[in-house]
């Protein structure tokens, strides 16, 4: 299917954007606080020289009534383009910008300080590395019930229709794994004990119809485009759908689209999808193994598709998208949208009206979309007043503890 909407922004008038200096937000924790601590998680799990190590210090201790300034990493590849993110904001600090912006503009320049472009002990030296590794090796026994999930489908003579949704929902709930907030091996994140308790926790529930959309595909004439968020567990789960998708022949092909640089911790580059298949190929048993090779095979043969974009890592909106982004997309049969970033990503970490219907928010998609989001941030659409009136009676901290999530369909 191949869908192209005419507009190229959202219907409605466009809201302010979420910004730090907005106290009691968890954008304003998230600046204040938790990027100053992702810093020093920075300092304390990587061996870097004294020199790196002081910049990064004074990096933190900038944070967060420092300004912003321009990055001087004049010989990387994405430093044209940080000169012109960074303009409108010279001078200002960290709380008066865009939350999306700070986000963003910190985790590029984590790589600007540690020399991550330049020639050096610091360049193609990934901060977050520890942290992706321990995400594996901590969530080993998850990822083998996920490797003996996917095992089972496929070794069935003929799909279920149930079995699309269902994985769908497994992939949402993938993404409660998020190395930014609950570090690997702290045993601190939100959880489900259940498939009904998951259910309940569900704030928008388009799985069947995306299954059927899935369903009702070309086949080997279609192409899934996944907009991928986390490495570790949550990739593992990208990786299961994907391998279902294209051993139950409902897509011909994947697509993977992925960060170009380490970037919010524990976000997916290329490296991290090799990684993880070479994890499962050396698995402890025989069902991560045959998951593993049959990924590996994918790959090979040009089935399961990797790119990656410096979009990806940028401050940009989704409808902001170059052209020939928007081209590739467009000619997806679905654009399976990962993640809590990638949702702010696409409303444009704005303050739209929770009651804001999602077709008006995201008629600037180029093909049917899927987003796949467990809540953390102060971004939503698609929901009632009702529905935001009881969570915030039952669960105050809902938008942002990472225990309820939305599975919303577009279709333009």
């Amino acid at each position: 299917m191949e869908a192209e909407s005419g507009y190229k922004t959202p219907k409605r008038p466009i809201p302010e954007p979420l910004r730090g200096s907005e106290i009691g937000t968890f954008a304003h924790n998230t600046v204040a606080v938790r990027i100053p601590n992702i810093g020093r998680r920075i300092l304390a799990e990587n061996d870097f020289s004294p020199e790196i190590m002081a910049r990064l210090q004074a990096l933190i201790g900038d944070i967060p009534y420092g300004r912003i300034c321009p990055l001087r990493d004049p010989t990387a590849p994405d430093s044209g383009d940080w000169a012109r993110y960074v303009e409108p904001y010279v001078d200002q600090n960290w709380l008066q910008v865009p939350w999306f912006f700070a986000e963003t503009y910190f985790y590029r320049r984590v790589l600007e300080t540690t020399g991550y472009f330049r020639p050096g002990a610091g360049h193609g030296v990934d901060p977050y590395g520890r942290q992706k590794r321990e995400g594996l090796e901590s969530s080993q026994e998850a990822i083998l019930a996920v490797a003996a999930h996917v095992n089972a489908l496929l070794s069935r003579d003929e799909s279920k229709p149930e079995d699309l949704s269902r994985l769908l929902k497994m992939n949402l709930w993938g993404n409660q794994a998020d190395l930014s907030l609950w570090p690997a091996g702290h045993g601190e994140g939100p959880g489900h004990a259940d498939d009904q308790a998951r259910d309940a926790h569900l704030l928008a529930d388009d799985s069947q119809r995306a299954g059927e959309l899935l369903g009702a595909s070309q086949g080997q004439r279609s192409r899934v485009d996944f907009i991928l968020d986390n490495a570790g567990l949550e990739l593992v789960n990208d990786l299961a759908l994907a391998d279902y998708l294209l051993g139950s022949q409902t897509a011909g092909r994947v697509r993977f689209h992925l960060k170009s640089h380490p970037t919010f911790v524990s976000d997916a580059m290329i490296e991290d999808v090799e990684q993880t298949v070479a994890f499962l190929l050396v698995a402890p048993n025989a069902e991560g193994r045959s998951f593993g090779q049959r990924l590996r095979d994918h790959l090979e043969e040009g089935r399961l598709q990797l790119e990656d974009s410096f979009f990806w890592t940028s401050p940009l909106a989704l409808w902001e998208m170059p052209a020939q982004l928007r081209s590739v997309l467009g000619s997806a049969y679905l654009i399976v949208n990962k993640g809590d970033a990638n949702y702010r990503r696409s409303l444009g970490d704005r303050h739209w009206p929770y009651t804001t219907p999602v077709a008006e928010a995201l008629r600037y998609l180029p093909a049917p979309w899927v987003a796949l989001r467990v809540a953390k941030s102060e971004v939503a659409i698609g929901l009632s007043l009702e529905q935001t009136r009881e969570l915030d009676r039952i669960d105050p901290a809902w938008k942002v503890d990472g225990r309820w999530g939305m599975i919303q369909l577009v279709i333009l």
